[in-house]
């Protein structure tokens, strides 16, 4: 039975259960720690002991949540995906393709006030480029699927106009991801001098689109949600801590 499920009292009746578990809060912690170090050191460098000290925990006590630093990681990388799902895929960001760009420029504006997820992605995303490291997959199914999803989005909103845009969708798709990845590391490395948001912003207007882009950044990831990604999994992780 899911922890999300109301269970039923010794009377029969059922009780709702008001806020996170006490494993949920644990496991929130655990995934804040990791995320700070992972962040920080990468992948690699970071061990489940490590880990366990920085949420403070013993290393059989954060086992008894998570099975290896691998899954630790799988977990942390799409905690965040777990909230921006409901933006990046609502059903009106396949039937209005204007959405998913909005949802995109709302997910960029709230990324400049954690600096600590970008980081995460920044340093993990440029780990992962190995086959062998455990989020290859995860980050070459994000690609896949958020190219697939632009490149709709954009032949989409190039054809409207009359005469029609002439850009090639697939490559603006391709640069737009790249024009992200980019910017957070300019950013990381001097937040002062790049405004992400506007820049995003910026782009779209050059490609002759005529948007109506919120200026409200989107909602910040719940803390104690259980991480989920709205792309298919990675490879399923090995139960072993490696240093």
């Amino acid at each position: 039975m899911s922890e999300q499920t109301p269970r039923r009292a010794s009377g029969g009746r059922k009780t709702d259960r008001k806020g996170p578990t006490k494993g949920e809060r644990t496991r929130a912690t655990i995934l804040d720690a990791a995320t700070e170090l992972f962040s920080r050191s990468g992948f690699h460098a970071v061990s489940l002991r490590d880990i366990a000290a920085h949420a403070g925990l013993t290393h059989a006590g954060l086992l008894h949540h998570f099975p290896g630093k691998e899954d630790v990681l799988i977990k942390v990388l799409g905690r965040r995906d777990r909230a921006d799902a409901a933006l990046l895929w609502a059903p009106d960001a396949g039937e209005r393709p204007e959405a998913l760009l909005d949802a995109i420029v709302r997910i960029v504006h709230r990324n400049m006030a954690t600096p600590g997820m970008v980081g995460l992605y920044v340093k993990i995303s440029g780990e992962a480029a190995d086959p062998e490291h455990p989020a290859h997959d995860y980050f070459v199914q994000r690609y896949r699927v958020l190219r697939e999803a632009l490149t709709r989005a954009f032949a989409d909103l190039f054809a409207r106009p009359d005469p029609p845009l002439h850009h090639d969708a697939g490559i603006v798709a391709g640069q737009f991801l790249a024009l992200m990845d980019g910017l957070q590391t300019q950013w990381l490395l001097e937040p002062e001098a790049v405004d992400m948001h506007a820049s995003v912003v910026a782009f779209l207007r050059q490609l002759g689109l005529t948007l109506e882009l919120s200026a409200e950044p989107a909602p910040p990831t719940p803390a104690t949600s259980e991480p989920s990604s709205p792309v298919p999994p990675a490879k399923e992780p090995h139960d072993t801590d490696r240093p």
